[in-house]
């Protein structure tokens, strides 16, 4: 029987969003895994249905995937940081992927929208491609791009690693 792994991320934002998931879950067949996408478990777009479904499927699910890449800004889409942190709190492994392992400092001075928000905010540089708090809870965290979804394919051989660790 294959793990079934929640696709957390900003993808249901995308446009497709729907058909970007069945490629999604179908990456994940290919690696061993049923991937649940939160779009399927939802049937009326009410915020509070919303929540629920994606809530249940979480807890359905014996691990989480999260895509962590920059969402509105320099940080990840917060409800997909939500649903990481719920299922870490579960007990559920959480494997986050980022397009590159750069910092965020790295970004912030890459971009060409570099400027902090609030100049007299300190940007954290800790040598990390997420949020400490984020960074040091996640079981793992695996770098690739979205294109041929080699972040999420990354996440799932790094998820794949920890399973057989675990029950090693």
């Amino acid at each position: 029987m294959s793990l079934s792994v929640y696709l957390a991320g900003p993808e249901v934002f995308y446009p497709d969003a729907r058909a970007h998931g069945r490629r999604m879950q179908a990456v994940c067949s290919e690696a061993g895994f049923t991937g649940l996408f939160p779009l399927d478990a939802q049937a009326e777009r009410q915020s509070l249905a919303i929540y629920q479904a994606n809530r249940q499927l979480i807890d359905r699910a014996d691990a989480v995937v999260a895509n962590l890449r920059d969402f509105r800004g320099f940080e990840p889409d917060s409800g997909t940081v939500w649903e990481a942190s719920y299922a870490l709190a579960r007990g559920k492994p959480v494997v986050g992927y980022c397009p590159t392992p750069a910092t965020i400092a790295q970004r912030l001075q890459a971009s060409p929208h570099g400027q902090l928000f609030d100049a007299q905010c300190e940007v954290e540089d800790f040598g990390l491609p997420l949020n400490l708090m984020l960074a040091h809870s996640l079981s793992a965290v695996a770098f690739g791009s979205e294109d041929g979804f080699l972040g999420l394919k990354a996440a799932l051989a790094r998820l794949r690693q920890l399973t057989q660790e675990f029950s090693g």
